[in-house]
């Protein structure tokens, strides 16, 4: 087993079912009551089994900043595709309850097969809203699920991470070349008002030293935004065109983490390196890898103190704030190579489980691969994640006792 989750123990039990039943019993901190000890539902008795059927397809969750859960438990959404590398298919949803699906658009086309159509919950789970191609030309696109109906609010910007609770998420324009589109808008899924809000040239006046080291005098535009919690803070990164379509490693330099402050229009903190954050529910913190903690107001770092530092790994919190997920990656030079895991641990630190582990090789054909990517249900029982152990990618959920 790799270093970088030694001294984990884990057990697990086929069912004839086809589920996976997976952990060992483990045990608090000495003289800890179970009732602080917030790993405790995750020790043992796990189970871990496909969350949209085991049908000859793909079926990919967009990322580790949204779930694929509605808001209120009932429906999974996830990406459907046929094809060898996961580029086009159908957005879905899918009733827990009764495994029923249903179709939301159809012919939808991806950047790749690393985050499909950025496909996610809005308006409280009365929405849901992706991007698309269409004859080479980007849209934001949302359906309303009472009607079915779809509505293309935007062209020729991206979609990027909202808050499931809230009707607005935020869009970028195409990072490859965003032509007008440089700077961060607001699109309000149940109106279709777009907002401008923090602007690119605006960065470049806030962190001129940073913008010219990073990107000299090339243009420059705001890339991949997600809204806080309590929407009043965003954090994004910068993008200058590379040269290359949008599925090409080349298509554009992406670098630094910026956050600012919605309500008070002011930029608030820079951090030079872009790596996987994602906001705590306290709306101040970003969890990031390593794993530790950035304060969005002051740019200090606090690590989660005793624990690994999990390589490839993709945090992100649970709904209450006392534990995060992520996966990591089983490094070739510990004889493990293309092995992947899912674990989750206390963040207060010292603490964390492994969940499952799985070869991480096969999958959708993508240019960009698809990873795990896990991330809590609202109500924190449950955590999904992507698996591409055969030549499907599928979702997983991992769901506590």
């Amino acid at each position: 087993m790799s270093n970088s989750v030694s001294g984990i123990v884990v057990g697990l039990c086929l069912w004839a079912t086809g589920l996976v039943c997976l952990g060992v019993p483990g045990t608090a901190a000495s003289g800890e009551k179970a009732a602080d000890d917030p790993l405790a539902p995750w020790r043992s008795g796990v189970r871990v089994y496909p969350a949209a059927g085991d049908e000859d397809r793909h079926t990919i969750h967009s990322y580790f900043n949204t779930s694929p859960e509605s808001p209120d438990g009932k429906w999974v959404l996830f990406f459907a595709s046929t094809t060898v590398d996961g580029h086009s298919g159908e957005i879905r949803i899918r009733e827990r309850a009764t495994g029923k699906e249903r179709v939301l658009a159809r012919n939808v086309s991806t950047e790749d097969a690393h985050r499909a159509a950025c496909q996610q919950w809005v308006s409280g789970g009365k929405r849901v809203v992706y991007h698309d191609v269409r004859e080479g030309r980007w849209l934001v696109a949302v359906v309303d699920l009472d009607t079915g109906k779809e509505r293309i609010l935007a062209r020729d910007r991206q979609l990027c991470w909202g808050q499931p609770h809230s009707d607005w998420v935020p869009l970028y324009g195409c990072h490859w070349n965003p032509g007008e589109h440089r700077d961060l808008e607001l699109l309000n899924v149940a109106t279709g008002e777009i907002r401008r809000a923090a602007t690119a040239e605006g960065v470049r006046k806030a962190y001129p030293e940073w913008v010219a080291r990073e990107f000299g005098e090339r243009p420059i535009s705001i890339f991949f935004p997600e809204l806080s919690p309590d929407l009043k803070r965003v954090f994004f990164k910068i993008a200058t065109p590379g040269g290359g379509d949008f599925r090409s490693k080349n298509a554009s330099h992406r670098q630094g983490l910026v956050v600012y402050d919605l309500e008070q229009s002011r930029f608030v903190m820079l951090r030079e390196k872009w790596g996987h954050p994602a906001w705590l529910p306290n709306s101040r913190e970003i969890l990031e890898m390593g794993p530790i903690r950035i304060d969005s107001e002051s740019g200090a770092v606090a690590p989660v103190p005793g624990l690994p530092r999990f390589s490839g790994s993709h945090p992100s919190a649970s709904p209450d704030g006392k534990l995060f997920v992520t996966d990591l990656e089983f490094r070739e030079d510990n004889g493990h190579r293309g092995e992947w895991g899912v674990a989750v641990g206390d963040l207060r630190g010292e603490r964390h489980q492994l969940l499952y582990r799985f070869d991480n090789t096969r999958g959708a054909r993508s240019w960009r691969v698809s990873h795990p990517h896990p991330v809590f249900s609202a109500d924190g029982k449950r955590i999904y994640f992507n698996v591409s152990q055969d030549e499907r990618t599928r979702l997983y959920v991992a769901e506590a006792k």
